[in-house]
């Protein structure tokens, strides 16, 4: 079975919530969603901040059904409020 190496980076609220580096390896073709599962099941006091927040890969914010088919840089973005 392929592994692939998910990179965690966090912004905003939620990155003080979790360790600063972040990698865990995952078989292939898991779904942002899995992998924000895990990171609640290591780190429950990040739940509420994990619902909320917005993910990205690169310049693109992904959805948490979107499958992972190889290593790469999760970047988890906390709800900006104000204008």
């Amino acid at each position: 079975m392929q592994t692939i190496e998910i990179k965690i980076e966090a912004f905003g609220a939620i990155e003080r919530l979790l360790p600063k580096a972040l990698t865990f390896e995952f078989s292939a073709d898991q779904m942002v969603k899995d992998v924000l599962a895990h990171l609640v099941s290591l780190y429950p006091e990040s739940a509420t901040a994990m619902e909320k927040c917005a993910c990205a890969i690169g310049e693109d914010i992904v959805a948490r059904q979107t499958a992972l088919h190889s290593s790469c840089t999760l970047v988890l973005l906390s709800p900006v409020a104000g204008g």
